[in-house]
């Protein structure tokens, strides 16, 4: 339990100080929940849909989808998955694809943390799941509408 908390604020942590966040004034807090499910053999694929709603009243339903490569192998799938952005202005600053890279090893039951970042926009991903996977990967996440 406190391996989970730990992650989730490490990442938290990252992905506010990966841009000129502070610089946007006029910013508002967002959160997104979400369940994906994917797999990797070399090249990484996963999708699914997801919630964001913002701290001025704006909601919105999104499709996920990652993609990327790197030397991975797995299977997996995450319920419950819970997201925060910093430096956005509009609920639609949200959509588009943000960029990550990490390195990972799970099996059975796991959690997971990631930052990830889109110009002054970023996102720490954190959720979850059960499957298995290992290896390191480079990809991008990319949020739309459904």
């Amino acid at each position: 339990m406190y391996r989970n908390a730990a992650i989730a604020l490490f990442a938290t942590a990252l992905a506010l100080s990966c841009g000129p966040v502070g610089a946007r004034t006029g910013t508002m807090t967002c959160k997104m929940t979400y369940s994906m499910s994917g797999w990797s053999i070399l090249y990484k694929h996963a999708s699914g849909t997801g919630s964001v709603s913002c701290s001025n009243g704006q909601k919105m339903a999104v499709k996920l989808t990652a993609n990327g490569g790197g030397l991975t192998a797995g299977k997996y799938k995450i319920t419950n998955g819970t997201g925060e952005f910093a430096g956005v202005r509009d609920i639609k600053d949200v959509l588009g694809t943000y960029a990550s890279a990490g390195a990972d090893a799970a099996a059975g039951k796991a959690a997971a943390a990631q930052a990830m970042t889109k110009g002054d926009i970023s996102l720490a991903l954190a959720g979850k799941g059960e499957g298995w996977n290992l290896g390191v990967q480079f990809e991008g996440f990319t949020i739309s509408k459904p």
